[in-house]
């Protein structure tokens, strides 16, 4: 698990690596102005994945075709062999083409309210823990106050008992409570029997355990044996659209298919007992949570399924030695295991995230959008001229966006970069503040806000983007094929069905805090 927040402005000082115990991070609040520089090969990259060659090869054939047929108009032998081959090729064109990609219905998994902590249970339970110093104690009360998470985010039983209990038990009940819950709530919704999913996908980061936790769901559902299942490990908070991709292409090459994808975290055994102020970081943020997505190939499935896939660009800058070190699970100076956060981190974040939506821009922007961004850009690479480059305007991309809610100052830089309203970030901020940080499922969370909300509508077009260790950056984009009133979105998967009434929250900014 990782988090691109930090939102320390004067709390942290400068990372000193002769003494390993006081080692503190220093990151910049804001993402770099990560336009100021783009690289051409990302656009054109953009411009590849536009270009669908079984598309590339119908046109190829029809314009030849319909040429010879108005110049030979009379010779019917002509027109005989073109219109054969001109079937021929609509049938290959139909053969080859990408197999729609449905989103039938997804579910959120919501704890039990014994499972509720609010922010100052949380530091009480810090404090009396005994495993902490003081400047260690004081550290979190700050970073808690400022995370933007409010008073009714999810622990796992382990780690709010008395002692902590951090075994492989109660890791094992925590993903069995998440994983059963989303699945059964998701069942019960679609009506899917177990026994039709052809694909199972299992995001989880820290913890792989034996058997899988795909096994683990196989074997409390009894899916059937020749199902294809993946189990995807040390991927970070970017996995849940990793697993979206993935999902994509197995889909595509195996019809009359439907496919399930878990995603969660689990942080049962990767609580943080030590002091070393980069790794205690993510004790302020990560709660307990997951989702599970009901994906279909299947015509038939297109009118009572909720969105279809248009879009997956994923960005991964492993590369890079400080992408690949930025978020690094590691031992401290006493043994003690955690996930540290390099002071680069938002540097990092920025570099994936310009990648990113410079490829994704030439698929989604429209056209005027994306003719004022190359004329600048060739401005500047071709002709040398200072100019800066073109914003493009992503609101005339899509009406709902979904940002990972990894914490609150990347949300913040994200909308001054992309130059995002508040009703366009209030999915993401509500999710930090009622779930926390729940890694890989938190976009689910925002997009069941967005639809308990009832602002989906049919035609809309969402994106969801997310920012995971490696370093990597990666986007999904979806369109609703139906509204979907918020009348029906109060039922049992849909976690905000009861509290939505309270929000939005006001949140002041973090330059308030």
């Amino acid at each position: 698990m990782e988090s691109i927040d930090v939102n320390e402005e004067r709390l942290l000082a400068e990372v000193d690596f002769k003494d390993s115990s006081s080692v503190v991070i220093k990151i910049r609040r804001k993402l770099p102005d990560f336009l100021h520089s783009v690289k051409l090969k990302y656009v054109k990259l953009g411009y590849g994945y536009s270009c669908n060659p079984a598309t590339a090869l119908l046109f190829l054939a029809v314009v030849p075709l319909f040429l010879s047929a108005k110049t030979l108009l009379l010779d019917t032998a002509t027109v005989l062999v073109g219109s054969t081959a001109l079937t021929l090729m609509v049938g290959v064109y139909w053969a080859k083409r990408p197999r729609p990609v449905y989103l039938v219905d997804f579910a959120c998994y919501k704890p039990h309210d014994e499972r509720k902590m609010s922010v100052d249970s949380f530091l009480k339970m810090t404090a009396e823990n005994g495993g902490f110093e003081a400047e260690s104690i004081n550290f979190q009360n700050k970073i808690s106050h400022r995370s933007g998470l409010g008073n009714e985010t999810y622990f796992p039983r382990g780690i709010t008992s008395h002692p902590p209990n951090l075994s492989m038990e109660e890791a094992r009940l925590e993903a069995e409570a998440v994983m059963f819950g989303a699945l059964d709530s998701l069942f019960s919704t679609t009506g899917i029997r177990p026994s039709q999913i052809g694909i199972l996908i299992v995001n989880c980061s820290l913890f792989n355990p034996t058997p899988s936790l795909s096994s683990m769901i196989v074997n409390h559902y009894k899916l059937r044996t020749d199902i294809k299942s993946f189990n995807l490990g040390g991927m970070g908070c970017s996995a849940g659209l990793i697993s979206i991709d993935l999902a994509k292409h197995l889909l595509q090459a195996n019809p009359d298919t439907y496919a399930v994808v878990v995603s969660t975290e689990n942080i049962t055994l990767n609580w943080y007992f030590g002091n070393d102020r980069s790794m205690l970081l993510c004790n302020c943020i990560f709660r307990m949570g997951g989702a599970a997505i009901l994906l279909s190939n299947k015509a038939r499935d297109r009118r009572r399924s909720k969105y279809e896939l248009v879009h997956t660009v994923r960005t991964h800058k492993g590369a890079d030695e400080k992408s690949y070190n930025c978020v690094y699970q590691r031992e401290d100076d006493k043994g003690v295991v955690g996930v540290s956060l390099a002071r680069e981190l938002m540097a990092v974040a920025g570099d994936a995230l310009k990648t990113n939506i410079t490829t994704l821009g030439p698929l989604v922007l429209p056209l005027s959008e994306q003719l004022m961004f190359l004329v600048r850009l060739l401005k500047r690479k071709l002709l040398g001229a200072r100019v800066r480059p073109y914003i493009p305007d992503f609101k005339l991309a899509f009406e709902h966006v979904c940002i990972h809610a990894g914490g609150r100052a990347v949300l913040d830089a994200i909308e001054n970069n992309l130059q995002l309203t508040e009703w366009h970030m209030e999915p993401s901020r509500m999710t930090l503040h009622r779930f926390g940080n729940t890694s890989s499922s938190s976009l689910w969370y925002e997009l069941a806000y967005t639809e308990a909300k009832g602002r989906v509508s049919g035609g809309d077009r969402l994106w969801q983007i997310a920012f995971g260790s490696g370093f990597k950056c990666n986007s999904a984009v979806w369109k609703a094929l139906r509204e979907i009133p918020a009348e029906q979105c109060l039922y049992p998967n849909n976690p905000w069905s009861d509290c939505i009434h309270k929000y939005p929250l006001h949140i002041p900014p973090t330059s308030a805090t």
